[in-house]
Parts: structure tokens; C-alpha cells; sequence
């Protein structure tokens, strides 16, 4: 019975299968990467549909450039698209940060449609907040998880750790931040029942 591919093994083949114009391959890049670019961009910007755009974006970029046989080394996939997506998030916040400011909404305007806004923004503070209260290494294995893309094998050279000491506290990391942003929006004034509309 012949063992399961390795990691770089598959990656080498898709690599290789979308240089040679495997649409079902980029679809396979488009499932495994998405997620990652677009958390990315939403702790970047704050902003859903910005992230969204950025998701296309970098995948866009990501094949373009392996189709064209760009990629030399193709067991550094994730940190090519990591570094796609942070080159074109740095970009997009630089063009942001030089236009120029907005009039402000009128009264109405602006509490008419920003309450899901002030809830989604409320969130990440939060999550932000719980991260602060989690230990440096449980922070980097999450971040290497979810933003990079890393396996646990991989976090666990890196760290100086066993793999099974890295799922541990990622999973015990992830259900702690849960339970922060839980509690505290439990307490939030956000939180309460809004009025029904008539």
C-alpha cells in the first residue's frame, strides 16, 4: 500500500498542474488559500468587502504567476502567496491613507446603516483583546495556523515543540479566545436585544 503524498509533494504537483493550465488545480489553490488571504486582510482593514476584493486579488496574482513558471521553488507556495497578499494589503492601505478624507454622513445616514459595521468592528476588538491575554507562543502558533498556513510539524521546528504540544495549544488557544469574546460581548451594552423594527 503505497503512503499518502507528502505536503511538498502535493504541492509540487499543483504547482505544477496550474503551470500547465489545470483549472481544477487552481481551484484546488483558490479552497486552500482563500480563507488565510482573507483573514489577513480583515485584521489589516477591518473591512469585509475589502478583504473580499483582496482575496481575489492575491489569488489572481498567485496564478498569473504560476502559470508563467514564476515560482522556482514550489515547496514555498504558502509563503509566496503569504507574501503576495501582504505586498498587495500594504498597497492597498498605503492608497487608502493618501486619498483624500470624506465629507461626514448626515445624522441619519449614518445611523440608518452602520449598526452591523459598529458590531463587526466591536468583534475584532475583541478578538484582538483576547490575544493580548493569551501567552507569546500560543499567539504565534495561532497566527501560524490560521495566516500562514503552517502544519503543525512545521510550527513545532520552528518553536522548539512536538507536534502534538502544538495542536494541543492551538486548539486550547482557539477555544480561549472564544470564551473571552463571549463573555465579554455577554457584558456589552452591543449586546442587548435591538428594537424591532415597525
Amino acid at each position: 500500500m503505497r503512503d499518502a503524498p507528502s505536503n511538498t509533494e502535493v504541492l509540487r504537483s499543483l504547482v505544477e498542474r496550474i503551470r500547465q493550465g489545470d483549472t481544477e488545480a487552481e481551484g484546488e489553490l483558490v479552497c486552500q488559500f482563500s480563507q488565510r488571504i482573507f483573514v489577513m486582510g480583515f485584521v489589516r482593514t477591518r473591512d469585509r468587502e475589502a478583504s473580499r476584493d483582496l482575496v481575489q486579488d492575491v489569488l489572481i496574482a498567485v496564478i498569473g504567476a504560476l502559470r508563467k513558471g514564476q515560482l522556482q521553488d514550489s515547496d514555498k507556495l504558502p509563503a509566496f502567496v503569504h507574501g503576495t497578499a501582504r505586498n498587495l494589503i500594504n498597497n492597498r492601505m498605503r492608497n487608502e491613507s493618501q486619498r483624500p478624507s470624506l465629507e461626514p454622513l448626515s445624522e441619519d445616514l449614518a445611523q440608518s446603516g452602520t449598526v452591523e459595521a459598529l458590531e463587526n468592528s466591536e468583534r475584532l476588538e475583541l478578538v484582538h483583546e483576547a490575544l493580548q491575554d493569551l501567552g507569546e507562543d500560543d499567539r504565534k502558533i495561532l497566527w501560524m495556523t490560521l495566516v500562514e498556513g503552517r502544519k503543525p510539524a512545521d510550527i513545532a521546528s520552528i518553536l522548539g515543540l512536538t507536534p502534538e504540544v502544538v495542536r494541543t495549544r492551538k486548539v486550547r488557544a482557539s477555544k480561549r479566545i472564544t470564551e473571552i469574546v463571549q463573555s465579554k460581548l455577554s457584558r456589552s451594552p452591543a449586546n442587548l436585544p435591538h428594537r424591532k423594527r415597525e
